[in-house]
């Protein structure tokens, strides 16, 4: 797995345009969050803005990437040949996906920490890293779900805009809102709940019992997601 993953961090950073538009762009858009946070903060809360910097960095950075790492691989029949040695499927996707698992996991929490610097840090640590790692998770399986769908990494660009644009747009809709009205729908769409999470985590003033209780719709989002993934997901091209 080490090899796969050593031999993907070399071509992630070889390749500008997935180096630019995955990693370098939703740093910047995060950090002019976080730099106007006073404005933003007045829209929601500070934990509204650490929503949309997990999110900003999960959906636009490891989704994204994920979606089009794949995609690319199969298309240069990458993916058909590492089948044809000793490791298994499990591995091949664990040492592609490692590097930009690691590179958005780094960038959410240094974000996350500038954030606590420049403002008031958050009131639960563990429950934050809990709801990161919950919004990772869900990331990868709907990027595994969405590969299956996705010819080249052309398509790519095509194929993550709904589920990319969605979270965002979810996170926003209920780190503003929160989620008072419309309970339920909220939480159920993905990212609404992991959004509410990181609200709770960072502003505090909710038991850790019933924020806990808020893993359940994202995991549950991550077995729906591996289910469609196990459904769509192609090693081949399409003949």
């Amino acid at each position: 797995m080490l090899s796969i993953a050593g031999s993907e961090l070399i071509q992630i950073f070889r390749n500008r345009l997935v180096l630019v538009t995955s990693f370098i762009m939703p740093v910047v858009v995060s950090a002019f969050f976080i730099y106007q946070h006073e404005s933003f903060a007045t829209l929601g809360s500070l934990g509204y803005i650490a929503g949309v910097v997990v999110f900003t960095v999960g959906a636009f950075g490891l989704y994204a990437t994920t979606v089009t790492t794949l995609a690319s691989r199969r298309q240069n029949l990458f993916l058909k040949r590492l089948r044809s040695t000793t490791a298994t499927d499990a591995t091949i996707l664990a040492g592609l996906l490692t590097p930009a698992t690691v590179i958005a996991g780094v960038q959410v929490t240094a974000m996350l920490s500038v954030l606590g610097v420049v403002s008031d840090r958050p009131a639960n640590v563990p429950l934050l890293a809990a709801a990161v790692l919950a919004t990772m998770i869900m990331l990868i399986g709907l990027g595994l779900a969405t590969a299956g769908l996705t010819n080249s990494p052309e398509h790519a660009q095509v194929t993550t805009l709904p589920v990319s644009l969605g979270v965002i747009a979810v996170t926003s809709w209920v780190g503003i809102s929160g989620t008072e009205n419309l309970t339920l729908l909220k939480r159920i769409l993905p990212g609404g709940a992991a959004t509410e999470l990181v609200v709770d985590a960072w502003n505090g003033g909710v038991a850790v019992t019933d924020s806990l209780a808020l893993l359940a719709p994202t995991l549950g989002w991550v077995v729906v997601a591996l289910a469609l993934a196990a459904r769509l997901f192609r090693w081949e091209p399409r003949r």
